[in-house]
C-alpha cells in the first residue's frame, strides 16, 4: 500500500538527478549562463533567475515522474495486467468484477486497469497520472492469505486514492518540495565550490548539487510521507464508502493480524509474514512512513 508513494518518490529522485545532470553539463560545455552567480547581489547569487529555474525544474520533474508512475509500477514490480475481456482464472476475474464494481460505485468514467504481481507480501496498491489512466494492482500473498471481505476492503482502499486523485495532489505538493530542493541545493553547492581552486569549481559545484540534492530530496519526503499519511485516513474512509465499513474494518484489522505475527516471530519461515514485518519503527524513523499505525487507522474508522 505504500508502494504508490515509494515509486513516485524514487522515480522523482531520479527524474530529478537526471535533469540537473543534463542542465550542467549543457550549460558547461556550451557556455550558456546557468551558474546562477552574480557578483553584484549580496551572495553573488542571483536569486531571482535560480528561483524560476527551481520552479520549472521542480515542477516539470514532479509531472514527470507521474507520467511514469505506471508504466514504473508494471515494470519494477513485474505486474501481469489483466485483460477484462481475455481467458482469466477464477480468481483473476474476481478481482477484475471487484476493482470495476467498486470503481463504478466510486464515480469512475473509466475503469482502472487491473493487475496481480507475484510476491509473498501482502499488499496492493494504485497509481497513475490520472483517473483515466490508473493502476489497481494487488499481490498474490495478498489473495493467498486473507478472505474475500478483507480482499473486498483493501480494493475498496485503493479504488479510493484513484477517485479522490491522490496522485496527482501529491504531484503538486512533490513540485513545491522539488522547488525548494533545487533552490537550496544550488545555493549550497555554489557556496562550497567558493572554497576550491578555479580550475575544480565546475567538478566541485557538479558533484555537489547532485549530493546536496538527494539529500535535501529524502528530507524533503518528510512533507511528502505526512501527507501520505493524512490521505490514508481518508483512503480508509472512502474504502468503507465503497465496500462498507464492516468490510473496510475487517481488511484492517486482517492487515493488523499479519503484522502482530510478523513481530512475535523473528525467526517463521513464513515468508509471505517476513514482508509484513515491522521493524519497532519509532522516534525519527516515523517520520519517513508512508502510512499511520494500522490500531489509529482502525480507531479512527470505527470512530465515524
Amino acid at each position: 500500500m505504500g508502494k504508490r508513494i515509494l515509486f513516485f518518490i524514487l522515480t522523482n529522485i531520479l527524474v530529478m538527478t537526471t535533469i540537473i545532470i543534463v542542465w550542467s553539463l549543457i550549460t558547461h560545455y556550451t557556455g550558456i549562463s546557468g551558474s546562477f552567480e552574480d557578483g553584484s547581489a549580496g551572495l553573488g547569487i542571483d536569486f531571482v533567475s535560480l528561483g524560476v529555474f527551481s520552479l520549472l525544474v521542480g515542477f516539470a520533474g514532479s509531472f514527470i515522474s507521474l507520467g511514469m508512475s505506471r508504466w514504473m509500477a508494471k515494470k519494477m514490480m513485474k505486474v501481469k495486467v489483466l485483460d477484462p475481456d481475455g481467458p482469466l482464472s477464477a480468481h483473476e476475474r474476481s478481482v477484475v468484477e471487484k476493482v470495476h464494481r467498486l470503481s463504478r460505485a466510486a464515480g469512475l468514467a473509466h475503469m482502472p486497469e487491473v493487475g496481480i504481481y507475484q510476491s509473498p507480501e501482502v499488499n496492493a496498491f494504485a497509481t497513475g497520472p490520472s483517473k483515466k489512466r490508473s493502476l489497481v494492482a494487488v499481490s498474490s500473498g495478498l489473495l493467498n492469505n486473507m478472505d474475500d471481505a478483507a480482499v473486498e476492503g483493501v480494493i475498496a482502499h485503493e479504488v479510493a486514492h484513484v477517485a479522490n486523485g491522490d496522485m496527482v495532489t501529491m504531484t503538486l505538493l512533490q513540485g513545491v518540495v522539488n522547488t525548494f530542493v533545487v533552490f537550496f541545493s544550488r545555493i549550497a553547492a555554489i557556496l562550497v565550490s567558493r572554497f576550491v581552486r578555479e580550475e575544480m569549481r565546475f567538478i566541485v559545484q557538479f558533484a555537489a548539487i547532485i549530493i546536496f540534492q538527494i539529500l535535501f530530496s529524502i528530507l524533503g519526503s518528510i512533507v511528502v510521507m505526512a501527507f501520505s499519511r493524512y490521505r490514508e485516513y481518508h483512503a480508509d474512509q472512502g474504502g468503507a464508502d465503497l465496500a462498507g465499513r464492516d468490510k473496510m474494518a475487517h481488511a484492517l484489522r486482517s492487515l493488523k493480524a499479519h503484522v502482530d505475527r510478523a513481530n512475535v516471530s523473528n525467526h517463521t519461515d513464513d515468508s509471505a509474514i517476513q514482508t509484513m514485518k515491522i521493524s519497532g519503527k519509532g522516534g525519527m524513523m516515523k517520520l519517513f512512513s508512508s502510512h499511520p499505525d494500522l490500531d489509529d487507522r482502525i480507531a479512527r474508522l470505527e470512530q465515524r
